[in-house]
Formats: structure tokens, C-alpha cells, sequence
């Protein structure tokens, strides 16, 4: 039978059961004792526990309810004689002198049969599907991603039916891509295009900080048929930051389970900037003080905990293929939280509002889109052609302000008739919208179009 160890609720003295338990190694406290403290203090943000201290870690959860009851949030701070926590509700029911239990990590128990199901950050299901079924285990949200040696390389093309994508920033399976803009320039629209490819076995999706609206209109209008093979995991802006950031942590921890099982998976988290957000907020409660316009220094080692835990499984395995989202504050696209996740992916996909607000969508800048993989993903042939193609564009809007007051004529430089020859029917070939159909071979299409007459 459990024996239930109450700390002492001033943090003073060590009683003798106090110091058996704390004798007793992890596995075995954690099957003889359930821990319980107080809360001695409340502010809006944080609640404070006195009497466990000497047996919480940070990361650790505490329950008011006991076993089997939904967390009520996680140890962010350890002193002496008390911990601070940041509840996971924005109102959490405890109160002065409220007693609680204290676990471990969170955990969560995934399986496959959770494809088509729309879930929290806590791992409840929010639809009308009824209770999810539970995995084989329970699995920590915080786990390393799999050793270096051990990680397959991406060598496998991913077409993905976007022409400009196909073309400027072709992808791999496995490859991290990052998707960069300010706010009402396209992301969640290119990001349903994108999740419309075949080529994978299960989709899981975080929804972080966005409107509660949007969570529907992605589900019944992006993902459309492919909502059967598809988790999402949904922390809308109202909801505390504690779930904000628990959100992407819950969707890459179903991935990585369905990726364990030989899957190909696509992991969407939208966005990643909304993530560091609430990591701000939490580590700002917890007292770490900012340092890079208002982001603490734990901001930018949880960013690369969470991305590196996506891409290429071990040898023989499968493997999760990520799209972040990144909104740059402002269209600064220099941003030190932008900055940071762009050094960590495979490469970036640039949204411009200038582009959008031309009317070409995706609004994707193709002089400013990097693939670190593009050299797998395409032949020589292919990668010539490309090269060839930026640097006309390249050769057209340097000399668009010129050619727009009439100071150029043709004939005087034989790149820039070519770059005005064929810029603005590629402009027009890459121009696409969600309901046109996916390219199956964008360059035999490209090459098609540039050579029908004008």
C-alpha cells in the first residue's frame, strides 16, 4: 500500500519519515510515497508549494487531486524551502493551504489509432470521438532526439505538388523546413497546400496560439481528405502559455511515436515563433531575466531541443518530415528568435508581403528561399536550370524601378531581355492556389509554358 508523505507546509525541519523517504531511490519513492506539499502563495501567474523542495526536479508535474487526476501544472523553480509552479490552467481551482501530490514529467500514452482525432496539449481529445485509446507506454514530452551516428541521411525527393516549392526549395523526406513571414501573408494557406502531398503515412499538427476559428477551417479546409491519417493537437491564444508551449512538445512526441513504428511522418507546427512566446512567459515567471529583446536565455536552448527532435529516424526506421512556421515580428525577418530557428533547419521558405500584395500567392520570395538539401532532391540538369532561373529574376527586379520610368531599352543588355522575356510568365506559372491541382513534374510544366508563345 502507497505511504502517503505530507512535507512540512513552513519548509523547517526534517522529520524522520521525511528523511526515510528521501533516502530511497527514484523507483522505489515513486512506488512506496505519494509526496504532498501546500500552496502558501498565489499570484496571477504562479503558485508557490512549501514542503517539497528536497524531493521535486524541475520539469516535475504536481496534481491536486492525487493519481489519475489531470495535471495542475509543472515545477519551474526550486528553493530552499518551496517550489514556484506555473499552473496549466489560466484560472487554476487551487487555493491558500490546498494540498498537492508531486509526479514526475509529463507524460503521454500515444498510438496510431489517435490518427483523426483533434486533442489538447494535455493529450484529452476536444472532438466528439469519444475517449482515445491508449498506447502501449507512457512517454515523457521531453525526450532526446536520436543520437547523430545513428540518424539516417535524407536522400529521398519530396514532391510536393507546390510549383514554386518544387523549384526553389525543393524538399526531402526527413528535411526541416521553416516557413517564414509576418502575420496575414500566407502561412496556414501554403502550410494546408503542403500538407495535401501523398507522400506520407500519418500528419500530426500543433496549432499554437492561433485564432480559435482557424483550428476548424484547418481541419475541414486544408487538410480535407487527408484528415483520416492526421493527429491535431490544438493550444488556441486565449489558452495559458503553460499549453502553448506544451502543445508542440505533445505533437512531436506522437510523431516520434508513430515515426518508432516505420512511419513517414509529417510534423506541422504552427507556429514555432507562438512557442517561444510562452517559453518567454514561463521562464520570465520562473525569474530568468531577458536578454535579446525581451527573450531569455533558455528561449534559445529549448528551440533547438525541440527542432533537432524532428527529421531522419535510426537507420532502417521512419522518419519526421518538419514544417514550422516562423512569424517574424514586425517583417523583420533578423528577428533573434527568427534568426536562431533559421541556423537550426534544413532551410527556409520566405513569404514577402510585397509579393502577396501583388497578388502572386504563395508570396514566395525565390531570390530569399534556401533548401540545404536541394542538391538531393534535384539533378544536375534540374539544379542548372534553377540557378539560371534566379539569377534572371535576380536580373528583373534590380531593374524594375528602371524599366518603370523608361530609362532602359531593348537590345542594350541581352540578360535583362531574356529576364524580361521569361520572368513574367514564370511568375505566372508558379502563381497557384489551393484549389488549383498539385504539379506531379513541375519542370516538365515549367518547360512547357516557357515554350508556348507569348
Amino acid at each position: 500500500m502507497a505511504l502517503e508523505q505530507q512535507g512540512p507546509r513552513d519548509g523547517s525541519g526534517v522529520g524522520a519519515l521525511e528523511t526515510l523517504v528521501h533516502g530511497l531511490g527514484p523507483e522505489a519513492r515513486a512506488n512506496l510515497t505519494r509526496l504532498s506539499g501546500a500552496v502558501v502563495e498565489l499570484t496571477p501567474n504562479t503558485l508557490r508549494v512549501a514542503g517539497l523542495s528536497r524531493f521535486a526536479k524541475l520539469g516535475d508535474t504536481v496534481h491536486s487531486r492525487g493519481e489519475g487526476s489531470d495535471p495542475l501544472g509543472e515545477v519551474v523553480r526550486i528553493e530552499p524551502t518551496s517550489l514556484v509552479v506555473k499552473p496549466y490552467a489560466s484560472r487554476p481551482s487551487a487555493g491558500i493551504a490546498s494540498r498537492v501530490w508531486l509526479h514526475g514529467p509529463f507524460e503521454i500514452n500515444p498510438c496510431l489509432a489517435w490518427r483523426s482525432r483533434v486533442i489538447d496539449a494535455l493529450g484529452r481529445p476536444i472532438d466528439d470521438g469519444g475517449a482515445l485509446p491508449p498506447g502501449d507506454g507512457s512517454i515523457p514530452i521531453l525526450r532526446a532526439p536520436p543520437a547523430a551516428l545513428l540518424r539516417q541521411r535524407p536522400s529521398l525527393p519530396l514532391r510536393s505538388g507546390v510549383r514554386v516549392i518544387d523549384l526553389f526549395a525543393p524538399l526531402c523526406i526527413g528535411q526541416r523546413m521553416g516557413i517564414f513571414a509576418g502575420s496575414g501573408v500566407g502561412k496556414s494557406t501554403l502550410l494546408g497546400m503542403l500538407a495535401q502531398a501523398g507522400s506520407f503515412d500519418s500528419i500530426v499538427v500543433a496549432l499554437v496560439g492561433e485564432r480559435s476559428r482557424e483550428v476548424r477551417e484547418f481541419i475541414e479546409t486544408s487538410l480535407g481528405s487527408n484528415r483520416s491519417r492526421c493527429v491535431i493537437v490544438a493550444a488556441t491564444g486565449d489558452e495559458s502559455p503553460m499549453l502553448r508551449r506544451l502543445a508542440p512538445l505533445t505533437a512531436m512526441t506522437i510523431a516520434e511515436t508513430f515515426r518508432d513504428h516505420g512511419q513517414s511522418v509529417l510534423l506541422v507546427i504552427d507556429s514555432v515563433t507562438r512557442y517561444a512566446h510562452a517559453c518567454r512567459e514561463i521562464a520570465m515567471a520562473a525569474g530568468e531575466p531577458p536578454v535579446a529583446r525581451g527573450y531569455t536565455p533558455s528561449v534559445f536552448t529549448d528551440l533547438p531541443k525541440l527542432l533537432e527532435r524532428a527529421g531522419p529516424g535510426i537507420e532502417g526506421g521512419g522518419s519526421i518530415t518538419g514544417l514550422f512556421t516562423v512569424l517574424v515580428d514586425g517583417d523583420d525577418h533578423n528577428d533573434p528568435v527568427a534568426d536562431a530557428i533559421r541556423g537550426t533547419l534544413d532551410g527556409h521558405i520566405v513569404l514577402e508581403r510585397a509579393i502577396a500584395d501583388s497578388g502572386r500567392l504563395p508570396a514566395v520570395d525565390p531570390l530569399k528561399s534556401l533548401s540545404r538539401l536541394a542538391d538531393r532532391a534535384l539533378t544536375v540538369e534540374q539544379t542548372a536550370l534553377v540557378t539560371l532561373l534566379r539569377k534572371h529574376i535576380g536580373r528583373f527586379e534590380e531593374t524594375r524601378e528602371l524599366r518603370l520610368l523608361g530609362g532602359y531599352q531593348a537590345g542594350l543588355d541581352s540578360d535583362v531581355d531574356k529576364a524580361v522575356t521569361i520572368v513574367p510568365r514564370l511568375y505566372e506559372f508558379v502563381s497557384q492556389r489551393p484549389s488549383d491541382p498539385p504539379s506531379q513534374d513541375v519542370f516538365a510544366d515549367l518547360l512547357e509554358k516557357l515554350s508556348q508563345s507569348p
